[in-house]
């Protein structure tokens, strides 16, 4: 069960990152239906398949390369679904040997919310709120997922923690604070991408040649009442909105930067005996990557592969960050188990 959720855990990165690239080459409306292709298992590709393809949608006429890329991401999500059940079966019929049995349950019920995100982003024309909704609910399915993983291997292989001293458990609110904040920042992410204001800012450090552009339209960027109808393809917002929900990301990509850097030299200070070198160090590499991939999307205009790496990252960011607290969660029980054990064995010696 632990080497199925590992998989799945893997699986919902490439799903994440196959929706990134589905965006990005404007395919979110390769299908007009969901949850086949013009009525199809897959995208039409004969004369005469094709002919009923653009009888059945007259509106959306067929284009093989933008098809594919759609039921490529839907074929990988239905196969990760199917994996998230197979969990959720096993775990409900070996529950009293003691494995996980809610966990994958609830992960079944929040992919099936997705798989109706998914049907939405198709069937309400790439929505802003439904797009970036959907994009979220795929970082939060990978993040119970990730806790599963985490929860089977260590009963699996029954480890205990390093020591922990004392000094580092006032960092754990600071922890969550930083989980928080990286949230918020995939949130703002989420929000760039879904109004195609990604590439609205063009230089560095200032946007368009100003440290705080002056026509910045932050009412017009973060306007979630926007009515279900038009067609979302490409954007529906003007420039000075774009412009808003851009600098409001960068802003964010800093505070978590700062945030982070002096959390992480804290911790790293006083990290003896505690097993949390690795840990710190993770989330600071991931960091310092993910920062640079959302700089050279800047310098470079947003090329697909590094685009759909930023993507990836971000993903990174929120496991080593979610990994980090969960090793530091562990330290005081192992703490106890270890002074436990101690006591014990010294009890007898007296004896």
């Amino acid at each position: 069960m632990a080497k199925w959720a590992l998989i799945a855990t893997l699986l919902a990165v490439v799903v994440i990152m196959l929706g990134a690239w589905t965006r990005l080459v404007h395919a979110g409306l390769g299908c007009p239906d969901w949850p086949g292709c013009y009525g199809f298992l897959t995208v039409p590709q004969s004369d005469a398949h094709i002919a009923i393809a653009n009888a059945r949608f007259p509106e959306t006429p067929v284009d093989v390369s933008k098809g594919w890329p759609e039921m490529i991401h839907r074929y990988a999500a239905g196969t990760l679904g199917l994996i998230v059940f197979g969990l959720a079966a096993y775990g409900l019929r070996y529950r009293k040997t003691g494995v996980p049995v809610k966990l994958p349950l609830f992960i079944a019920g929040f992919i099936m919310l997705q798989g109706a995100f998914g049907m939405w982003t198709v069937t309400l024309k790439l929505w802003p709120q439904v797009v970036a909704l959907h994009l979220l609910g795929g970082f939060t399915t990978l993040s119970l997922l990730t806790l599963l993983t985490l929860r089977l291997k260590s009963r699996a292989r029954q480890q205990k923690a390093e020591l922990s001293g004392n000094a580092l458990a006032a960092f754990r609110p600071w922890l969550y604070g930083g989980l928080l904040l990286v949230v918020l920042q995939i949130a703002l992410g989420a929000w760039t991408a879904a109004n195609y204001a990604a590439v609205a800012c063009t230089d560095l450090p200032t946007c368009q040649g100003q440290w705080w552009p002056q026509d910045m339209d932050f009412q017009h960027g973060f306007d979630v009442t926007q009515h279900v109808g038009p067609n979302y393809l490409g954007g529906q917002l003007n420039a000075d909105g774009r412009v808003a929900i851009h600098v409001t990301h960068r802003l964010g990509a800093m505070i978590v930067l700062g945030y982070f850097a002096i959390l992480l030299t804290l911790m790293w200070l006083r990290r003896t005996v505690s097993g949390l070198a690795r840990p710190i160090a993770v989330v600071a590499i991931v960091l310092c990557a993910q920062i640079a991939l959302g700089l050279a999307n800047v310098l470079l205009h947003i090329p697909i592969s590094i685009a759909v790496a930023h993507n990836a990252m971000g993903a990174g960011l929120l496991l080593s960050v979610i990994h980090l607290i969960w090793q530091h969660h562990r330290l005081p029980h192992a703490y106890i188990a270890n002074a436990t054990h101690t006591t014990t064995i010294n009890r007898e010696v007296t004896a």
